[in-house]
């Protein structure tokens, strides 16, 4: 089969185009999936530069999101059957047999959600690692309800642009951080009440008028460093500071523990990682509350670029610059 992979890390051009082995079904729980579209996260560019979470198993397939065709099922999968339309998040950590950036995947059924009928496979392959990402931020770590007052930074961004929509929705007041007039009048029209240039604005000294000077109950970092420092101080005494990043190792932990904040960390990625068996079943009950948000009409993904499968170096550039608005997709035609 066609796939896109790395043998090694390193910039964007280790990604190379190869006929590999299709793969096949070893486990009871699996699935095999005809890929139809597979979105292209931070992640993904991060792991080539730096290498997988599993480097004995070079070349690997990259690409976490997926959205396709239930090919063949294992002999335990009953809520699956050849011909469903899925969608997921699993593999293209550098697991073999698995990995979007290819024709074929081999997933745990456990992982996957049915794809809603509103969405493309393009958008529901976009979907999957932001709106896991953006739903465990507010609702598992920071326990969001109606009446809150959230910041969420880079809000024009692949979990951005759904926080917003997921926050909206729970009755939150959403502010949000942008870089350019364009990003503004997108995220606008998402439903965010404060929307801060912080090109141009102090995100902090903003957020405090518009709070009366209280601070937000809840911060969502999607950048990390020193936005995560300057969140602190934006974040109400008492309140959840929720960030995606690595913590800087300047933290001022000092400031945090005088307001009585509560950090969380989140990564979505930890039951693919460490085989957490129950974390696939919270993953896909996510994924399908969500597409039924989707069907509603409540709920959408923005697509910033739909690339062909070869195109894979010019997609992991466009992350890379850190510009895109909604989130990037490959086509696997």
């Amino acid at each position: 089969m066609r796939a896109m992979v790395m043998s090694t890390p390193g910039g964007a051009e280790v990604l190379h185009p190869l006929l590999i082995e299709q793969p096949a079904i070893a486990k009871p729980g699996e699935m095999l999936v005809r890929v139809i579209a597979a979105g292209v996260n931070p992640v993904d560019a991060k792991l080539r530069a730096r290498g997988t979470y599993f480097p004995k198993e070079l070349p690997s397939v990259l690409g976490c999101d997926g959205a396709g065709i239930v090919e063949a099922v294992g002999s335990e999968v009953t809520h699956f059957r050849p011909g469903d339309a899925i969608y997921y998040c699993y593999g293209g950590l550098g697991q073999a047999r698995c990995g979007n950036y290819a024709e074929y995947a081999v997933i745990d059924a456990a992982f996957a959600a049915s794809k809603p009928a509103a969405l493309s496979f393009a958008e529901a392959a976009a979907a999957p690692l932001v709106l896991i990402t953006a739903w465990e931020s507010l609702f598992d770590r920071a326990q969001l309800g109606e009446g809150m007052k959230v910041l969420i930074h880079a809000g024009a961004g692949g979990v951005g642009h759904v926080a917003i929509q997921l926050a909206k929705l729970a009755g939150a007041e959403v502010a949000t951080t942008v870089g350019s007039p364009d990003k503004a009048a997108f995220v606008r029209a998402l439903g965010a009440d404060l929307i801060i240039d912080y090109t141009q604005q102090d995100f902090v000294a903003e957020v405090l008028k518009w709070s009366d000077g209280r601070g937000v109950d809840i911060c969502l970092d999607t950048v990390g460093g020193e936005i995560f420092n300057r969140s602190i101080g934006a974040t109400a005494f008492y309140g959840d500071l929720v960030t995606l990043l690595q913590v800087t190792e300047n933290a001022d932990w000092k400031t945090a523990r005088l307001r009585n904040l509560r950090i969380s960390q989140e990564l979505m990625l930890s039951p693919m990682v460490c085989g957490l068996p129950e974390g696939g079943e919270h993953h896909s009950a996510i994924l399908d509350q969500c597409g039924q948000f989707f069907d509603e009409g409540k709920l959408k993904i923005h697509l910033g670029a739909v690339l062909p499968l070869g195109e894979a170096q010019q997609a992991h550039r466009l992350i890379e610059e850190g510009h895109t608005t909604g989130k990037i997709v490959l086509k696997i035609d």
